[in-house]
C-alpha cells in the first residue's frame, strides 16, 4: 500500500479525505475503505500537596502528603467510504480514558536519629505509556464495535471488465487490461471471437458484433495495464479475441 500511495503521490493528509480515499480504494481493488483521525490524545495530571513539618530535638523531619491524579484521554473517529461514489456510508467514534489516583508521603529528611520517605512517581514515562495504552485500547475497541455494527451497509462491488488478447505465447495468453480495470490474480475470463459485425444500413456504424466462444482463461499475473492467463478450457486463442469477466 505504501508503494502504491507513493507512486500516486498521495500525502498523509490525502488519505483521510473521502475523495482521495475513494481513488486509493479503486487502486487497491477493495470494496470500501476506512479512514479516520485521532481527535484527542494526551494526559491530564493534577497534583495536590500538603506541606510537612519538622522538629529539632528528635532529629527528624516529616515531608508533606501528595494526592496525585493522572488521566489519559484518547478519542478517535472513523468513516466508511464508498470507493465508487466517495459517499460516507458509516461513521464511528471511540473514546477511551484511563486514570490512576495515589496519596503518598513526600520525601522527608533527618539526621542520624531520623528517617526519610519517598514519593510515588506518577510522572515516569513507563507509567504514562501504560495509561495512554489503556485509553487507546478502549477508544479503538469502542470505535471498532460501531464500525462492525455498520457492516450491513457494505456491498461487494461487481465489476464488468472487457479487453482483448494482445499476445499468445505458448500456453500463456496476454491481455491488454490489468489491475486498473479491476482484474486480479485468480479471475477467470471468457474468451470470444468476433465472427460477424452487423452494421446499421443507414449510417454504416457497427451496431452489434456476433461472437463465438473460444474458451476460458485464469489469470496468473496482473499488473496495472496488462494481465497473463493460462487456459482453463478451449484452445486456439488469437490476438484480437475479446475477453470479458464479471468479478467482485
Amino acid at each position: 500500500m505504501d508503494k502504491i500511495l507513493g507512486e500516486q503521490n498521495f500525502s498523509n493528509s490525502d488519505r483521510a479525505n473521502s475523495n482521495s480515499a475513494a481513488k486509493i480504494g479503486k487502486i487497491l481493488g477493495v470494496d470500501a475503505l476506512v479512514v479516520g483521525s485521532i481527535t484527542q490524545f494526551g494526559n491530564d495530571n493534577k497534583d495536590t500537596k500538603v506541606g510537612g513539618g519538622g522538629g529539632g530535638w528528635g532529629g527528624f523531619g516529616v515531608g508533606g502528603f501528595s494526592h496525585k491524579k493522572s488521566k489519559a484521554v484518547v478519542v478517535v473517529d472513523a468513516r466508511l467510504v464508498n470507493i465508487d461514489t466517495a459517499e460516507i456510508m458509516g461513521v464511528a467514534t471511540g473514546k477511551g480514558e484511563s486514570s490512576r489516583e495515589s496519596t503518598s508521603l513526600l520525601g522527608g529528611g533527618g539526621n542520624w536519629h531520623g528517617w526519610g520517605g519517598g514519593a510515588v512517581d506518577f510522572g515516569s514515562s513507563d507509567f504514562q505509556q501504560t495509561i495512554i495504552g489503556e485509553a487507546v485500547n478502549a477508544a479503538v475497541t469502542q470505535m471498532t464495535e460501531e464500525l462492525v455494527a455498520d457492516n450491513s451497509k457494505l456491498e461487494a462491488r461487481t465489476i464488468s471488465v472487457e479487453g482483448l488478447v494482445a499476445a499468445v505465447d505458448g500456453g500463456q495468453v496476454v491481455l491488454n487490461v490489468g489491475s486498473k480495470a479491476g482484474l486480479k490474480v485468480g479471475d477467470q475470463l471468457t474468451v470470444q471471437r468476433v465472427t460477424k459485425e452487423i452494421k446499421d444500413p443507414s449510417t454504416g456504424q457497427v451496431i452489434r458484433r456476433m461472437t463465438s466462444p473460444v474458451g476460458v482463461i485464469r489469470l496468473t499475473d496482473v499488473d496495472e495495464i496488462s494481465a497473463v492467463g493460462t487456459p482453463v478450457s478451449g484452445s486456439g486463442f488469437k490476438v484480437g479475441d475479446a475477453v470479458k469477466t464479471i468479478t467482485q
